[in-house]
């Protein structure tokens, strides 16, 4: 499969299994508020085909960069850190994947990163859905506590609302998506009239 074929899969099955719309009742968000839509990513980031899917597509992302780690925060990031760290080794340009953790234990090293990671080293955070952006600007925090050098922002799906990717962009300059909320209702509308 080349890039734009992996695109189409992981766009189908991101309306078949994560993206969720209805008029009555409406979802809440983690931000509280109310949503006609939702992406519950997991189902899609922890399947093997998706998760093989997520690692090609942004390595191919990263192509040309002087990235040496991906991760953010547990949970949403967990499985694309993962996938993109395995594809990374077999298509032999290695690019480790690491955690940034909701709360730092109260033992052992209180690392809030956990990873084979060093200072300086130059990163990418990751995260399955922005909204208000939050969870992205504690990863990037935490991690530039940890002394790495945050690159750039890369999320399967940015819904387009609520100010998150540019929340974002006050920390980091380069906020990427794999799909916008636009590209997946368009699919999911046109997937509706076949």
């Amino acid at each position: 499969m080349n890039h734009s074929e992996m695109r189409a899969r992981l766009a189908r099955m991101i309306v078949e299994r994560t993206f969720r719309y209805s008029d009555n009742p409406p979802f809440t968000l983690a931000s509280g508020k109310q949503s006609r839509f939702y992406f519950n990513c997991k189902p899609t980031t922890l399947d093997p085909e998706g998760m093989n899917l997520i690692g090609n597509i942004i390595f191919d992302m990263l192509e040309g960069s002087d990235i040496s780690a991906v991760g953010g925060l547990t949970l949403g990031a967990d499985p694309m850190a993962n996938a993109i760290s395995v594809i990374s080794y077999q298509r032999n340009h290695p690019i480790k994947a690491f955690i940034v953790r909701k709360d730092v234990k109260g033992h052992g090293t209180r690392s809030s990163v956990e990873g084979n990671v060093r200072e300086g080293e130059r990163v990418a955070i990751l995260d399955d859905v922005i909204t208000t952006g939050k969870s992205t600007l504690i990863a990037i925090e935490r991690a530039r506590e940890a002394g790495l050098i945050v690159d750039r922002v890369i999320a399967l799906i940015d819904r387009e609302e609520e100010q998150g990717r540019e929340n974002i962009e006050k920390e980091v300059q380069r906020v990427e998506s794999v799909f916008t909320r636009t590209d997946i209702m368009a699919l999911h509308e046109q997937e509706k009239k076949t």
